[in-house]
């Protein structure tokens, strides 16, 4: 007994103490022999010899049970050392994500006039005729509100065509000075390389009494701004019509392709179209209440933004949702 008792504890893996088990309690086992003779033992005899058998088998089986624990133990910890993860060391992870282009550019954006301190407003995406068109001097049957293709929800709802409500809805709620810029989603009928349905528009107004803000004010900050955003470029301001500023303009920079030598992005003029801006028409001041005041305001579309600065040749790619295109902006 003391034999198997020090196999038993000197057993290294378990398959070892497993063949021990079987030798004592399998079918031929030792323990499984001495409980067959109890048939031919006398019956006088037979208790003694059964209790003595008993505590036989429960010394076997409380030191195979031990044993087994103790091996068990051993082997997790070997299982766990192998696999074992030091968290501490570096893993450039290829699952990293990145914020999408669209909202990189639209957070530059923001970063620059948050630091010429404008305040951030926003505004619903279902809006009403009046200040989509009417308050920014687009009366019905204008023929510029051809220039915008709309959802139409009702006769009297719409998705707003651009963000220039934000701009009406905060007059109305507000006294000058004002300096805002009102970064958001816009909706048109439209569908090519270079629209689609949805877009992203951040558009800017700085109203003040009397004639304290001019187009040189526009002029200066618009500038800056470009230069900002694209680096050292020239920056021409063309004449040009929109109903809600008088005088208009539209906004080219210098191609940051060809640097104005003229290519296939610029169509060979050396330019790129990139924002509009102007002062602030009297009659969209009068639709809000405002009395001798002026202001400038300008808007640009942050997808077209995104497709100068990455180089992206058809917009609707950035809303296409494909990896092979988002992972390189990691």
């Amino acid at each position: 007994m003391n034999e198997l008792i020090n196999r038993i504890n000197s057993s290294a893996s378990l398959d070892e103490l497993d063949k021990i088990r079987v030798e004592l309690f399998g079918k031929k086992g030792l323990i499984t022999s001495e409980f067959a003779k109890l048939k031919s033992i006398p019956a006088d005899e037979k208790k003694a010899f059964a209790d003595e058998l008993n505590k036989r088998r429960d010394v076997f089986n409380e030191a195979i049970l031990a044993k087994k624990t103790e091996l068990d133990f051993i082997e997790l910890k070997a299982r766990m050392k192998a696999e074992s993860i030091d968290v501490t060391l570096f893993d450039e992870s290829r699952d990293i994500g990145a914020l999408h282009p669209v909202m990189s550019t639209m957070d530059n954006i923001i970063e620059y006039f948050l630091a010429q301190n404008f305040s951030i407003e926003t505004g619903p995406l279902i809006e009403d005729d009046f200040h989509n068109f009417e308050a920014l001097n687009l009366p019905k049957y204008h023929p510029a509100r051809d220039m915008q293709d709309t959802f139409y929800i009702n006769d009297k709802r719409l998705l707003r065509t651009h963000t220039s409500p934000v701009q009406i809805r905060t007059m109305e709620n507000s006294k000058p000075p004002i300096r805002m810029i009102c970064p958001g989603a816009v909706f048109r009928r439209d569908m090519d390389l270079t629209h689609t349905p949805m877009f992203h528009q951040v558009e800017g107004l700085v109203v003040d009494d009397g004639n304290g803000v001019s187009f040189a004010n526009l002029k200066h900050i618009l500038e800056d701004f470009l230069r900002y955003m694209f680096g050292d470029v020239k920056v021409r301001f063309r004449p040009s019509f929109f109903p809600f500023t008088e005088p208009s303009t539209e906004v080219d920079i210098s191609c940051i392709f060809c640097k104005g030598k003229g290519c296939r992005v610029c169509s060979h003029t050396g330019w790129l179209e990139v924002l509009g801006s102007g002062e602030v028409d009297p009659n969209v001041f009068k639709h809000v209440g405002y009395k001798n005041v002026s202001g400038y305001a300008f808007g640009l579309g942050v997808e077209r933004f995104a497709m100068l600065l990455y180089g992206v040749p058809d917009l609707r790619s950035l809303f296409e949702g494909d990896l092979r295109l988002l992972e390189q902006f990691k």
